[in-house]
Formats: C-alpha cells, sequence, structure tokens
C-alpha cells in the first residue's frame, strides 16, 4: 500500500478525526454516489446509523452534525467551523437538509440518525450505515463505511482486506517496516526525510510536496493562535475551563521573562502549544489531523519547539520534520493502528509521540537509527494507554495528555540523540506490541466512554 504525507496530516475539523472528519467524508462520499448512479432527485429520506464507538460517543463527538453536512456535501478541509453550529441548526429547526448541496429531504433526528450504542459492525469499531429511500420506502442506496483512524475512511469491502486505503502506486522507495526504511537509507546514503520526499514525488512535484507541507505547518500555527486568543469554557456540558490563554498571558508576563530562557520555561510553552491546539479541537475548530484529532496537539507543540527553540531553525528544518515524521505514522498506520477506538490512546497520543519525537530528532540533524530510537523511546513510554474520554468528550484527559505527550516526545528526541542510534528494542518491534495490546485491551477501554476515567469521574 501506498500512503502521502497528505494523507496522514489532513486539514479537518475537531474534535475527532474518526468521529468527525471521517464521517463527514463517507457521508459526502454516498451524497456523491447518489448523485452519480443519478439517483438523487428520487431520493425521499436517508437514515444515518451509526455504530460502536460512534453510536457510544458519537454525540459527544460530533459525529450526527458531521454527517448531516457530510450528506449536504461539505468537505472537512473546506467547511468553515464558525457557520457549521448554526446551520445544524437551521436543519433541526426547519427538518430538512439538501443532500449533495441540492435535493431537499425531510429529516427527523429521532428517526434518521440512529446511535447503537451497544452494537459494533464488523471489521472495525467505527462504522457508518447510510440508507436512501424513495418516496414509496424502497431502499435506493445502502452502503456502510468504516472510520478506521485519522479521517480515513474504507468501504465494507476494502474493510474486509486490510482497512488500508487501497492505492497500488508504485514508490521507489516502499516500506513496510522501521528495518525496511532503514536499509533504505543505509543503501542510499539517505535521510528518512529523503526517502519520504522521493516517495511522495510519485503524486507531486518536489515543490508542490514542499508547499503543501509548508501549508500545513502554516495551518498549524494559526491553530495554535486561535487556541491563545479564545478563553472561556469549551461546549459539550462538561464545563473545562479553556487555560492556553491565560497561560500564554503569564508567559509573556514581562516580570518572568527569565523563566522563558529555562529549560523549564521551553516546556511551558511546550505545553501552551499542546493545550491550544486541543482546546480549539475541543470547541470544533480548525486542526490538522496529526495523524488524528484527538492526538492533533503533539507534533504541532513540538514542531513550535523547533522553530523557536532550535538553533537555526527554518522551513527546510519544517518540511525534514514533517516528511520524516509521516514515514513513522505510516508504520504504525499499516501495521497496527491510529485509532482510539481499535487499540486505545496509545494509537492516538502513543502514535504522534512517536511521530513528533522522529521529526524533531530529523530537523536537529539526527542521524536514521538516532530518529528510529527516537520514535521506539516515544512509543514504548505509552504502551497500555487507554481512551476513556469524560462525557464522550474530547477533553478530559485529552487535553492535557496531549500536553504530556509532547513533552515526551521533546525528551525523546533528547536522549536518542545522546546515542549513536544502538539499541535494544526495536520501533518495529513495539509497534508490534502495540497492535497486541491493543487486541487484548477491553472494549470499555477503547473510546466507549464505558471505562476508566469516564466511569470514575462524575460528570458535573
Amino acid at each position: 500500500m501506498a500512503i502521502s504525507l497528505f494523507e496522514l496530516f489532513k486539514v479537518g475539523i475537531g474534535p475527532s478525526s474518526s468521529h468527525t472528519v471521517g464521517p463527514m467524508t463517507a457521508a459526502r462520499r454516498f451524497a456523491r454516489g447518489l448523485r452519480k448512479a443519478g439517483q438523487l432527485e428520487n431520493v425521499h429520506r436517508v437514515r444515518i446509523q451509526l455504530y460502536g464507538s460512534l453510536g457510544a460517543t458519537g454525540k459527544g463527538h460530533g459525529t450526527g452534525p458531521a454527517v448531516l453536512l457530510g450528506l449536504e456535501g461539505h468537505r472537512p478541509d473546506r467547511i468553515d467551523p464558525a457557520v457549521m453550529p448554526g446551520r445544524v441548526e437551521a436543519i433541526d429547526r426547519d427538518g430538512v437538509f439538501l443532500v449533495d448541496g441540492e435535493r431537499r429531504v425531510a429529516f427527523d433526528a429521532d428517526s434518521d440518525l440512529v446511535y447503537h450504542r451497544g452494537q459494533t459492525l464488523p471489521f472495525h469499531p467505527n462504522g457508518l450505515m447510510f440508507t436512501a429511500f424513495d418516496n414509496g420506502g424502497e431502499v435506493l442506496r445502502e452502503r456502510t463505511y468504516y472510520s478506521v483512524g485519522g479521517g480515513f475512511v474504507v468501504n465494507e469491502q476494502a474493510a474486509g482486506a486490510d482497512r488500508i486505503v487501497e492505492d497500488r502506486t508504485a514508490l521507489p522507495y516502499p516500506f513496510t517496516s522501521a528495518a525496511q526504511l532503514l536499509d533504505h537509507c543505509r543503501a542510499g546514503g539517505l535521510s528518512i526525510d529523503a526517502v519520504m520526499l522521493a516517495n511522495e514525488t510519485v503524486w507531486r512535484s518536489p515543490g508542490a510536496v514542499h508547499e503543501g507541507i509548508l501549508h500545513i505547518w502554516q495551518v498549524m500555527q494559526e491553530c495554535v493562535r486561535n487556541g491563545i486568543s479564545h478563553e472561556g469554557t469549551l461546549p459539550g456540558g462538561l464545563k473545562v475551563r479553556r487555560r492556553a490563554a491565560t497561560l500564554y498571558a503569564s508567559l509573556m508576563d514581562t516580570e518572568r521573562q527569565d523563566r522563558i530562557s529555562t529549560a523549564l520555561g521551553a516546556m511551558s510553552w511546550v505545553n501552551l502549544y499542546a493545550l491550544a491546539v486541543n482546546e480549539e479541537n475541543a470547541a470544533g475548530g480548525r486542526v490538522v489531523t496529526a495523524p488524528t484529532n484527538g492526538a492533533a496537539g503533539i507534533i504541532p507543540a513540538v514542531l513550535h519547539y523547533y522553530w523557536h527553540w532550535c538553533p537555526n531553525a527554518d522551513e527546510d528544518g519544517v518540511v525534514r520534520f514533517l516528511l520524516t515524521a509521516a514515514a513513522i505514522g505510516i508504520l504504525f498506520k499499516e501495521n497496527a493502528s491510529i485509532s482510539g477506538a481499535e487499540v486505545g490512546c496509545q494509537g492516538e497520543v502513543g502514535s504522534a509521540c512517536a511521530m513528533a519525537a522522529a521529526g524533531l530528532a530529523a530537523a536537529a540533524g539526527a542521524t536514521p537509527e538516532q530518529v528510529e530510537n527516537a520514535a521506539e523511546i516515544g512509543m514504548e513510554h505509552h504502551l497500555g494507554l487507554t481512551c476513556d474520554p469524560i462525557g464522550g468528550l474530547v477533553q478530559i484527559p485529552c487535553i492535557e495528555r496531549n500536553a504530556i505527550g509532547a513533552v515526551q516526545a521533546v525528551n525523546a528526541a533528547v536522549m536518542a540523540m545522546r546515542g549513536d542510534g544502538q539499541h535494544l528494542v526495536s520501533l518495529d518491534k513495539v509497534i508490534r506490541t502495540m497492535r497486541d495490546t491493543g487486541r487484548d485491551m477491553l472494549d470499555k477501554y477503547k473510546e466507549t466512554a464505558r471505562g476508566g476515567l469516564a466511569v470514575n469521574v462524575i460528570e458535573c
């Protein structure tokens, strides 16, 4: 399989790549299928059924609004988050939505949007089923999709095969393991980012790759700026207070400038960057899926650390960072999972930490072996991490968990670069262990809000 950097790093909306970005994409795909089949003008009703984790925590994760807007033809990378609440309110008020932006169809939330809290479809915990009916109640089209993490969506046939987006593009440097990736580096005297760049150019010119990566960096920066400019509480009922703006003001206080030059001060900034991103995500703002929305703050936070704290940081370093992080993300995507509903938060925050650690090491001039070691350290110490969001919201423990993961990523890169890249536990073994741990983990700890903090903390 061939996976591009731009599939791992997607511009989308919060609060969850698997619960909002993926379902919106699936819904749009279903609506476009009705149009292509010439069935759009005959649609009288559309029924949406959400299963598994989508059924259990979809209300808190905004899955319902995402699928409705996706059915209207909106894309997660282009929709303005500011217009979403008003449009969803209008659909609920008027009882009508526009399939693919054209066909007026009646909508009743009680009967047309079904959350199956206790049922899971085969192949993956995040299942969606769309059924379109004509005026006589006959089925026009029915499709099942799986939102497999990070905004990736597959249909039932692909899910039965390997649950990875099918792309048979021949790559100059194919790899499915860290060992193969390092072999390419050694054989060609290449860095990991150089291997990734060569592979990316089968889809885009080198200039387009460079430009696209810098656009991702720009969106990450905008997300941080938005995060530190908003105060108040997050939506959803938990009344979680937004902290990024206050922390930013504290760090900018002239009486505390001396602290900023210390290592502890640097970590305070890393915390700020991560909190800012994930508060924006929790509020339904625009973020970069990296590799998921639940873990979207780690890579931007560590990339900001590189930009502001590492000597000689420049845009080429940003490109090296994200190319390298993508290579590591591909390994997790192909060999385990980046879905919290499938393997717990180790697949989200753990993968993001490994990706960020590898990216920082690469941008700072590490060898391929040191980069692989940084990723291994980042993942190893997230093994077994559960996904237990309180109230089914991507807020507690998710927001703080990103800050902790970002700091761990910086430390993992530092530790790896103090060594020579030789270590006992390989990244491939850690990824395999994460996959096996996820399989053994009870489902109540996999984004269902039925275990862990979700049941031991009273919502108030």
